[in-house]
């Protein structure tokens, strides 16, 4: 997928990257570590989808990021020694490189390839933390969801003649923690959506229907009145 670790590697790089690690299967909604614990091992995933969370002090949980094929998670942990700073779970079936943290931080150290592919990675996950700092500080929570609806579309979507299909099992809660909003912002920010046809949803997925209307939406229509 354009824009993932992978896509920043050469296939020499990527068949490096492939002799030191062992594949793996895990079923959908399993956790594969925890926040807090030490760090064993980089994934790079190969296909499905994880989510990462974390919990603050106060027991609030907020969802860090939704990764897909070819996002390596654990890459930091490795590279500092720290331990992990989020719970990473599945949120579909997934199939995953696992390698050795020393052991990929060695292969970094010794091929420039890789370890620009691994900056490259960064660099862009570092640019849309910042631009999402400033949506939350800019956006009401209705255009929040907006925007996670648009990112997610553009990221993860899939096209067909209705529009873009988001097929990640996202629950209200995990939307809402996403958006940094209640769950029952996001099931007023639907209802408005679903009533004005630029969204349908369906079990496990979401359809946008209007990608370009949601996309305006995002940042110039206020939140939409509560109703009983």
């Amino acid at each position: 997928m354009p824009g993932t670790f992978l896509a920043h590697l050469s296939p020499a790089d990527r068949g490096r990257l492939a002799a030191i690690a062992t594949t793996r299967r895990h079923a959908a909604r399993v956790d594969l570590f925890h926040q807090g614990d030490p760090s064993q091992y980089v994934l790079v995933l190969l296909s499905g989808w994880i989510k990462v969370t974390s919990v603050s002090r106060d027991g609030q949980e907020a969802l860090l990021a939704l990764r897909g094929p070819g996002d390596i998670i654990g890459d930091l942990a490795a590279i500092d020694g720290g331990v992990r700073s989020g719970t990473v779970t599945t949120l579909t079936a997934l199939r995953a490189y696992v390698i050795d943290g020393p052991q990929f931080v060695d292969l970094v150290v010794n091929h420039a390839g890789l370890a620009l592919g691994l900056l490259r990675h960064l660099t862009r996950g570092l640019r849309q933390s910042d631009i999402k700092r400033l949506e939350y500080v800019s956006a009401s929570s209705f255009g929040r969801l907006a925007g996670l609806l648009s990112d997610l579309a553009d990221a993860h979507g899939r096209g067909t003649p209705e529009g873009i299909v988001i097929d990640l099992p996202l629950s209200q809660r995990e939307l809402a923690t996403a958006a940094a909003t209640s769950r029952e912002a996001v099931a007023r920010a639907m209802r408005a959506l679903r009533e004005r046809d630029i969204v349908r949803t369906g079990r496990r997925e979401i359809l946008i229907v209007a990608p370009e209307v949601l996309r305006a939406l995002h940042q110039s229509i206020p939140e939409p009145p509560h109703r009983d």
